[in-house]
């Protein structure tokens, strides 16, 4: 049985995450997204973030969603698992995650990384544009899901 873990803020997640975890659903015997508490100021709350994912990705039955915090290569080794997912959008992103690819390997040599792109339509989606195009009042409707889009719409109500 292999086991992928997708990691990441995922604040909020994206149609382009979705569809890297569509994809991994049919490539993987389980998937559980590894949803990070972020160092970071986040729009959303871990736990929000945690049940946002939750929401998008009920519909399948090897997608499991965790909350996680601290390395991530503590996490991938607490749920036997030796495979790690990254989504790559566009060339720019390669030379970091090439990076962390390697300090990861180095802190755990069993442990993979792979590397899938989004769909061509989903490329440019990032989860910072689209909490701008939110916060200031725009449609994301075509960015993310409906729950994520709901969560968004509220989420500027209530900052303003």
């Amino acid at each position: 049985m292999i086991k992928v873990v997708y990691p990441g803020t995922f604040d909020p997640i994206t149609c382009g995450h979705e569809d890297v975890v569509r994809r991994a659903a049919g490539l993987f015997d389980e998937v559980i997204v590894a949803v990070a508490k972020s160092r970071a100021n986040t729009l959303f709350t871990l736990d929000e973030r945690v049940d946002m994912a939750s929401e998008v990705f009920g519909g399948f039955a090897n997608v499991r969603v965790e909350g996680f915090d601290g390395l991530l290569m503590n996490f991938v080794q607490s749920h036997d698992s030796r495979v790690v997912l990254r989504g790559l959008r566009a060339a720019s992103d390669f030379e970091y995650e090439f990076q962390l690819a390697g300090m990861n390997r180095n802190l755990y040599p069993e442990m993979e990384t792979l590397f899938l792109t989004p769909a061509e339509q989903y490329t440019f989606i990032s989860a910072t544009m689209v909490r701008e195009v939110a916060r200031f009042g725009g449609d994301v409707g075509k960015f993310v899901s409906p729950v994520v889009a709901a969560r968004l719409q509220q989420k500027s109500k209530d900052l303003q």
